[in-house]
Parts: structure tokens; C-alpha cells; sequence
């Protein structure tokens, strides 16, 4: 069955869709305004419904692509994110050439959560390739968790735990180019919508840091396009 089927559009216009907002930083209105331009009519709410139902699957289809097979050392750190009106923490984690390796938000900012994170990333990578190093700022909870998980096997037990503030320095620039894209939305109005739109946003960051480019054959934006195109069973001729 289609990814879009009962979606009223053609196929390759969605994704296209999905990418720019989860890309560009811009508003959902701003989006429908474009696509108005180009002889496209959608309504802003659709776009809002297409962005939480592709956005996690593009992620999630590109994730096998996107996932560094190494884990070398890591920089691990939490940033602010407004939902409801409350302020939650999306947690991250880069290796040190800047690739992601993994991302959560949790309500919370305690040993639970840090560990929940940590445990997540580390699952999600095979034992030889777990990280040597890693480093967090001198918040007590990452501390705390990191002995957890290696008292419980998850972490390697000779895994380093650095606390060295400057070594977080990439992490912390990081934020910064996605809290560009996250503040036009002006607050998510749950925690499901705010995980769905921000692996949009975390994915797009990805391909703009070149961490997707040995898929992209060569191809630049192009490539981009087709490689998204590709996991949702489209094949322009």
C-alpha cells in the first residue's frame, strides 16, 4: 500500500513538503504561502498533520543511514524546549567530528532521564562500537546514570566519564543552529507533536552536516531529495 494513499496529493509533493519546513525554519502559514506560488493549494493544518505523520518516518527509514557505526567519544548535553508552556530537555549526543548519535526529550532533568538517554543511545549501537569516552558537563545526573548503566552492563565498564566544559563546546553550537529552527514554532502544544517535528528537524540538521552524503551519491541537494524520495517507494523518471 502507499505511503499516501487517501492524502489527496501526489506523493513526491508531500516529503518536499516535510523537508522544507523541517530545513528552513519557517511557519506552517509561510509553507501553505509557497506552496500557493507553485500552484499547490494546502491548507496550513495539513501541512501541520503531514509533518507529524512523515517527519518521525523519515527519520526512522533513514535512521540505519544516518547512525555513525563508531562511537569514538562522545559530547553529551541537554538544551530547553518550550511545550504547553513548560520547559522540557531535549537531550543530545555528537560525536566529536559534530555527527549526531542519538537525541530524547524527557519532561524531566534527573538521573532518570539521563540515564534513560544514555541507555537509549547505547542500545542502539553495537557493544564494540560503544564510545570510550564521554563527556557532560558537571550536572550530578549524568554521574549518577553512566555508573547505573555500567553496574547494570550496559556501559562498558572502562568507559571514561569526562566532565570538561570546553570539550562540550560543539554540542553546545549545536543548540544553537537548532533552536534556530525549533523557535519559529513559539512552543509545541504536546510532547508528542515536539518529538515528531524534531526528528524532522534533527534529520535535516543531519544532512546539512554532511552526514548523509555518502548516500547521496555525489548528487548534492539532488541526492538529499532522492534519497528521502526513495524510502517512501518514489522513483522520478
Amino acid at each position: 500500500m502507499s505511503d499516501f494513499k487517501w492524502r489527496h496529493f501526489r506523493g513526491e509533493m508531500i516529503p518536499g513538503c516535510v523537508r522544507w519546513y523541517c530545513k528552513y525554519g519557517i511557519s506552517y502559514r509561510d509553507l501553505a504561502e509557497m506552496m500557493l506560488e507553485r500552484g499547490l493549494e494546502v491548507d496550513h493544518t495539513t501541512l501541520y498533520r503531514w509533518v507529524q505523520h512523515y517527519a518521525p518516518e523519515m527519520e526512522k527509514r533513514l535512521r540505519w543511514h544516518w547512525k555513525p557505526s563508531m562511537g569514538y567519544s562522545w559530547r553529551v548535553d541537554e538544551t530547553h524546549v518550550k511545550v504547553k508552556g513548560e520547559w522540557t530537555y531535549l537531550y543530545r549526543a555528537l560525536d566529536r567530528k559534530g555527527h549526531m548519535i542519538d537525541f530524547y526529550l524527557s519532561a524531566t532533568r534527573n538521573t532518570q532521564a539521563a540515564k534513560r538517554f544514555l541507555g537509549k543511545a547505547l542500545k542502539s549501537m553495537k557493544p564494540w562500537a560503544h564510545p570510550g569516552t564521554i563527556n557532560t558537563d558537571k550536572a550530578s545526573p549524568y554521574s549518577a546514570a553512566i555508573t547505573e548503566l555500567k553496574a547494570e552492563g550496559k556501559c562498558l565498564p572502562d568507559t571514561v566519564h569526562r566532565q570538561v566544559k570546553y570539550l562540550n563546546n560543539i554540542i553546545e553550537a549545536d543548540h544553537g543552529k537548532l533552536k534556530r529552527l525549533i523557535n519559529p514554532v513559539q512552543g509545541f502544544k504536546s510532547m508528542k507533536t515536539a518529538c515528531a517535528t524534531i526528528k524532522g528537524f534533527e534529520l535535516m540538521q543531519m544532512f546539512k552536516k554532511g552526514q548523509l552524503d555518502i548516500w547521496k551519491l555525489g548528487q548534492g541537494l539532488t541526492g538529499e531529495i532522492w534519497l528521502i524520495e526513495r524510502q517512501f517507494g518514489i522513483y522520478r523518471t
